[in-house]
């Protein structure tokens, strides 16, 4: 029973850690431990284990019969604030780029089968966007496309193995669409939409890459098809993909290790 229950998580200790420490969130602060196991997709034995050890090592506490995240991870984001924040890097040509096109600009990162939109500058008489933190399946939008296109191959199949969901009227559902439109962004650095990620909304989007070509994250300029034509904004928001990618990456290579 336990077994059948852990098929979602993969079997290793690092994965498992994360899927309890991922049970929190802005709106669950303090759980417990049945909550956790809940939440995360885990047997309560196996959640028991991995809380015990992460309370000992200080990234989880204990309230009673709650649990919150530790002072450990506090710690440990603090040191991370060091590093350059890419959000920060970006933001100027984030802005520069909505008022040059008057279009809505999104910095978005491939979380898994999602992309997770790190900032939304909305542009006027645009599509209302999700929030900043809000996240949108990679199969169906421009910047989760150009994001796939230079990712390894387990990252284009971690996405195929699931079913592609529609969430727009022409949104991609087989594996095989998907894979081709993967090959005409690596020919062209470019990825477009066109309703896929909702009714009436089209896009441009281009990866911001690594020296070695792996992606970083995707800059995307979004609106409604009938009032942009993101073939004419693709060489903008491909210029500022590379400024980005310069400054927060330095020697960033041009092109992505998989384009021809």
């Amino acid at each position: 029973m336990e077994r059948a229950a852990e098929r979602n998580i993969p079997d290793v200790a690092v994965a498992r850690v994360s899927a309890v420490l991922g049970a929190f969130d802005a709106d669950h602060r303090e759980l417990r431990l049945s909550e956790i196991s809940r939440r995360c997709g885990l047997p309560k034995s196996t959640t028991s284990r991995l809380v015990a050890g992460l309370v000992v090592y200080g990234f989880l506490e204990r309230s009673g019969t709650l649990l919150h995240l530790g002072r450990r991870l506090s710690e440990l984001g603090r040191l991370g604030m060091g590093r350059r924040d890419l959000r920060a890097v970006a933001l100027p040509y984030l802005v520069d780029l909505r008022e040059a096109t008057r279009q809505s600009v999104q910095l978005a990162v491939l979380d898994g089968t999602d992309v997770v939109l790190l900032e939304i500058l909305r542009g006027p008489n645009t599509p209302e966007p999700l929030a900043a933190g809000g996240r949108l399946p990679a199969h169906a939008c421009a910047p989760g496309k150009a994001l796939l296109a230079c990712s390894d191959e387990a990252a284009v199949a971690l996405v195929c193995a699931r079913p592609l969901t529609a969430i727009g009227p022409r949104t991609v559902l087989t594996p095989a669409s998907l894979r081709r439109q993967l090959n005409l962004v690596r020919e062209s650095g470019l990825a477009y939409e066109s309703e896929e990620s909702g009714p009436g909304v089209g896009g441009v989007a281009c990866a911001i890459l690594h020296a070695d070509g792996r992606p970083v994250a995707a800059v995307a300029v979004t609106g409604w098809s009938g009032r942009l034509n993101p073939r004419a904004l693709g060489p903008a928001v491909r210029t500022v993909a590379l400024a980005v990618g310069r400054e927060f990456c330095p020697s960033t290579s041009a092109h992505c290790r998989r384009c021809r």
